[in-house]
């Protein structure tokens, strides 16, 4: 294994995050899918979104706020900021790159062989467990609910 490429996980050159030594690059489809999984898995949003609030929210996760609202969840974002920002590591922008980045992380150890993914029938899901140790499943930290905050998009959408 080419021990200088470890952890660098890859899909294309649209977008980076960094961590430490880690970098990872994202394509456009792959990181709006992330971040829509991450907004969702947060509670920040309830459904899928469309293209202009997809648009809000990559910016928000890519610059840290949103300067020119496209749809409603940008508006929202806008109207709620104070709500959302918080401490550093407590802030809605902290958890969407963190999920992402996360995400992205256990990806490239299922791409190495340090990881595999189990469904576990019993909650309809999926989990991240270790071969090396007999298929122990993998615990991975909670994130915290921005349901109180959450983005609900008008009966249109």
């Amino acid at each position: 294994m080419d021990t200088a490429r470890r952890g660098n996980y890859n899909s294309g050159e649209d977008f980076v995050l960094e961590y430490g030594e880690l970098r990872f690059t994202f394509n456009e489809e792959d990181f709006r899918e992330r971040c829509e999984q991450a907004a969702l898995q947060l509670g920040f949003v309830s459904e899928r979104l469309d293209e202009c609030e997809l648009e809000d929210l990559i910016n928000l996760a890519v610059n840290g706020e949103i300067q020119d609202p496209a749809s409603g969840l940008g508006e929202h974002v806008r109207d709620c900021w104070f709500d959302l920002i918080g401490p550093a590591e407590q802030s809605l922008v902290h958890w969407l790159r963190r999920l992402v980045f996360r995400g992205a992380w256990l990806d490239q150890r299922v791409r190495e062989g340090e990881l595999d993914v189990e469904f576990v029938e019993s909650t309809c899901s999926f989990s991240y467990v270790q071969p090396d140790r007999g298929g122990e499943p993998i615990e991975l930290a909670n994130e915290p609910s921005w349901d109180k905050f959450a983005y609900r998009s008008s009966p249109s959408h």
